[in-house]
């Protein structure tokens, strides 16, 4: 069992938002609480693939500026 303080404005989100789902106050805490400690638990996508971002470079750096310009020009290409 746990008791914590919540400022008047918190506590009236709370309150409506476990109205809005049907649920009671210590079920939409427990599953808030529950939700932000598995988030903590699971690496961001970022932290997964950050061994991969930026190992392969290219001679181009207007990629993303010009993408629709390039592609065009590689479809011309092989016609």
């Amino acid at each position: 069992m746990m008791t914590i303080r919540l400022d008047p404005q918190l506590e009236n989100t709370i309150n409506k938002i476990a109205h809005q789902l049907g649920v009671s106050k210590s079920e939409l805490v427990r599953k808030s609480i529950t939700e932000f400690i598995d988030k903590l638990d699971k690496p961001s996508p970022w932290e997964l693939g950050s061994n991969l971002f930026g190992n392969y470079k290219s001679e181009q750096t207007n990629l993303s500026s010009d993408r629709k310009a390039l592609i065009k020009e590689k479809i011309r290409a092989k016609r």
